[in-house]
């Protein structure tokens, strides 16, 4: 088929790769240049330098404006791939292929509707995650479902980890759409159950409640982790926490107090510790947490959350 793939983060790139090996890619829409690092040099996007790779022409849109729109229904695609473009997909182009657009959500439907659907599964504490792909409708994330699958990822995973093995197995499940569609033999059904919503998350999101259990903390933990960061305050000092796991066999803390030890840092929650290993305090680099602590002069009045 023609296909034109939008696409920004690296979750995208294999599933462009993958259908780059099979279709003809007439464009490849992606957000422009961003300034990345300390330095904030202007770099592509992950789909913009994997397109470069493949030879790909690219389009850097901001937004798919009238501009965009027009410059890709002259390429008169048969079908619209989208996978976390960051933009939305507006009549007339929403339309303007042949099959219209689909979209791989890195979510079980009508689960986690939103921009960020691992993250916000991990805090939920859902044990499977998944992926689907639909199609794109007005509507957010609502079209009928081609395809869905459950998703095997490490225990523990971040959401970078567990996104990372969404996004190769997205990528078959899109391929194998993709060839119905363009076999005539593909069906899409309704949604069935309850939607739930993954709105973007905010800094906010990525601070660490040590009045929660331990399991409900580690969630969190994982489901910002990297972005935007799991952090707790430290005398006022935002402290963002980088590597940590529930401490089920440590004796219990009172939430908020920190114990060190050799090898590792104890936070107390509202049931078990977190033992944290890794921190990066505020404008400086990571280390070790019990490197931190002992440059805090290894006082146990500081308190988590303080």
């Amino acid at each position: 088929m023609r296909l034109v793939f939008a696409g920004t983060p690296a979750a995208a790139v294999p599933t462009l790769q993958r259908l780059a090996t099979v279709h003809e890619i007439v464009a490849v829409v992606t957000r422009p240049d961003a300034p990345l690092g300390r330095k904030r040099v202007l770099t592509p996007s992950p789909v913009a330098q994997a397109a470069a790779e493949l030879g790909l022409p690219v389009i850097k849109a901001a937004r798919l404006d009238a501009d965009a729109t027009a410059e890709i229904v002259a390429l008169q695609p048969e079908l619209g791939v989208i996978v976390a473009y960051g933009g939305l997909v507006r009549e007339p182009l929403l339309s303007a292929p042949d099959a219209g657009w689909i979209n791989l959500h890195f979510s079980l439907l009508p689960a986690w509707r939103g921009a960020a659907p691992v993250q916000r599964a991990l805090i939920a504490g859902d044990e499977v995650l998944g992926a689907s792909v639909f199609q794109l409708v007005a509507e957010l994330d609502a079209g009928d479902v081609f395809a869905s699958r459950p998703v095997d990822v490490p225990a523990g995973a971040t959401a970078d980890v567990a996104l990372d093995a969404l996004a190769v197995d997205g990528a078959e499940l899109t391929s194998d759409v993709v060839a119905a569609i363009a076999s005539g033999t593909a069906r899409a059904l309704p949604q069935q159950g309850t939607a739930t919503v993954a709105p973007k998350l905010s800094l906010l999101d990525g601070l660490l409640d040590w009045a929660q259990p331990v399991e409900a903390i580690y969630a969190r933990f994982r489901g910002v982790t990297p972005e935007p960061g799991a952090h707790t305050t430290i005398a006022g000092a935002r402290l963002k926490i980088l590597d940590a796991a529930p401490a089920d066999d440590a004796e219990p803390l009172e939430p908020g107090v920190i114990v060190g030890t050799k090898t590792t840092l104890l936070i107390g929650t509202a049931s078990s510790p977190l033992a944290v290993s890794r921190v990066q305090p505020a404008g400086k680099g990571a280390m070790n947490a019990v490197d931190w602590w002992r440059g805090q002069h290894g006082t146990e009045e500081l308190r988590a959350g303080s």
